[in-house]
């Protein structure tokens, strides 16, 4: 049995995955995902709390990573534009997780309960955005607004890029430019 903390959740992710594939998230138990990754279904849960998170495993890596990019922005920067450049610090870690991704959206997409999750997830990443923005000096009103647009783009980009063979930095700007010719026509 794996020591390392860090070890036993990526054999735990993708057992989980490899068995989700295999038979479905419903069809899949804790015990099996445990016993595949050659832990105990008691270590699952030491990191896991429970079945769902295993598929969620990079959302605090990726709040800590959003956190340190929009940091890295100039504050004088209007809401939209600041986080065009703070995603782009993001890319690296999505172009990583890319076949990770790919094999958990079909999962997700098959699972009304990791829907409801993948919902609540971007909920989350949406506030948390809008709070950092808020600590910009965006009034909060503004800050979530710019936090859902933002996001929403920001999705979209990642989408289009997992569809495609584009770079994500050009689909990342090529999907801001889209956002703001499509806001531009809001002028009378």
């Amino acid at each position: 049995m794996p020591r390392d903390g860090r070890v036993v959740r990526k054999r735990l992710e993708e057992a989980a995955l490899e068995l989700f594939t295999e038979r479905g998230y419903e069809g899949t138990t804790t015990a099996e995902i445990a016993s595949r990754a050659g832990v105990t279904e008691r270590t699952y849960f030491r990191h896991f709390p429970d079945k769902r998170e295993v598929l969620f495993a990079s959302e605090q890596e990726l709040r800590e990573i959003i956190v340190e990019a929009l940091a890295a922005v100039p504050t004088d920067l209007e809401p939209l534009p600041a986080l065009k450049q703070g995603f782009h610090g993001v890319v690296p870690l999505i172009e990583k997780n890319r076949p990770l991704a790919e094999l958990r959206a079909p999962i997700i997409q098959a699972a009304p309960a990791l829907r409801e999750r993948e919902h609540a997830k971007a909920a989350a990443l949406v506030d948390l955005v809008a709070s950092i923005l808020e600590q910009r000096g965006v009034t909060s009103p503004t800050a979530l607004l710019s936090a859902r647009v933002g996001m929403d783009a920001f999705s979209t980009a990642i989408r289009r890029w997992s569809t495609g063979t584009g770079v994500l930095h050009e689909v990342l700007d090529e999907t801001f430019t889209e956002l703001r010719v499509l806001a531009s026509h809001l002028n009378p």
